[in-house]
């Protein structure tokens, strides 16, 4: 028996996890044989602290410092760029993110192959930030470990049920006890709250795909920013010497270990072909994770009003390793007991009261 069950070992899980071993006993179950298996392992992992809605930024720039201190952080930068007729759309973009527009020489400067006929517009935005997803992972685990906690891998829940003022979770061959549940089951979150007789919340998995292709041109990408297409209609970010290129697909589809659908890699690459002047000729490998969002596009943190012992831990969309640090900081504070340095308009947008 421990004092609290965690449902997920992707990051939403483990940064909950190990904040909460700050004040108790605490069990991850991971269906997974590895820990960040799904999403967690399949993010382009950027920070830009004007992305998302209101109390996405507001997690953001309460988790910067965290990530900043931690080590967990690089420089990369941010540039949007357009064709003349996305003139429209490329202004309500970099009023959204907080971007200043640039000559297309300096575009040219960031990214060597962008095709300065086809490119009318652009602007960069330079605290954008990579972060480094599996060392932030596994400090997470570690805390976790060193608390008392423990970890459970390649067991998937196939049962809840409250008896006796605790939760029994039976995974695999295993029945874990606990009067605390957290759900952090990503795309699985309304799953694991109907099986636990908990009314799901409309959270809504949506695949993103992605392509890794050789550096264009033989380039040296390394230094070379993050850049999008407008609307986010597609973007290409370095990645340990390869280019990665997304068509930015948001298409709801039932929780399940994602792919890449050929036609829509396809749909991207052609987006980004048409602002370069380099093709794309191959694909080194390619792969889709599940973004999971509730109707508000906000995450869900915080009791269950019709069941105060079930912790919603869930819909963090494309937003996971970015609101990390604060969003665990919030959820173990409301469990724990403890004041929150969030202010409370961001709380109410995130808790699950406001879906019911």
């Amino acid at each position: 028996m421990t004092d609290i069950l965690v449902i997920g070992g992707g990051i939403a899980g483990l940064s909950a996890a190990a904040r909460l071993s700050e004040g108790a006993q605490v069990t991850v179950i991971e269906a997974e044989t590895a820990l960040g298996y799904h999403a967690s392992g399949r993010s382009a992992a950027l920070i830009e602290q004007n992305y998302g809605a209101p109390s996405v930024q507001a997690l953001n720039r309460a988790s910067v410092d965290f990530l900043q201190d931690g080590g967990y952080l690089s420089p990369r930068g941010l540039m949007i760029i357009a064709q003349a007729h996305e003139r429209a759309a490329y202004e309500q973009d970099i009023a959204t993110l907080g971007t200043t527009p640039i000559t297309l020489e300096e575009a040219c400067a960031f990214v060597p192959v962008l095709d300065r006929e086809k490119l009318a517009f652009a602007a960069y935005h330079e605290d954008a930030q990579d972060i480094d997803t599996d060392l932030l992972l596994q400090d997470f685990a570690r805390t976790l470990r060193q608390n008392g906690g423990t970890v459970i891998t390649g067991s998937r829940v196939n049962a809840i049920v409250r008896e006796n003022g605790c939760w029994h979770v039976s995974a695999g061959d295993r029945t874990e006890v606990a009067p605390t549940l957290v759900n952090a089951a990503g795309a699985w979150a309304d799953q694991v709250a109907e099986m636990a007789g908990v009314a799901a919340l409309n959270i809504v998995p949506h695949r993103r795909s992605m392509a890794r292709i050789p550096a264009p041109g033989g380039h040296d990408v390394s230094t070379w920013p993050m850049f999008f297409g407008v609307n986010e209609s597609w973007y290409a970010k370095p990645d340990a010497g390869h280019l990665l290129v997304s068509p930015a697909d948001e298409d709801p589809v039932a929780p399940h270990d994602a792919w890449a659908e050929d036609l829509t890699l396809a749909q991207g690459l052609a987006l980004y072909e048409e602002m370069v002047t380099e093709p794309v000729t191959r694909l080194r490998s390619s792969w889709a994770g599940l973004r999971s969002f509730a109707p508000d596009r906000s995450l869900v943190l915080g009791r269950e009003p019709a069941m105060p012992e079930f912790i919603w831990c869930a819909a963090q969309g494309g937003y996971g390793m970015q609101t990390a640090p604060a969003a665990s900081r919030l959820l173990a504070d409301i469990v724990l007991g403890r004041s929150s340095g969030l202010d409370a308009e961001t709380r109410a947008a995130l808790t699950p009261d406001r879906l019911r």
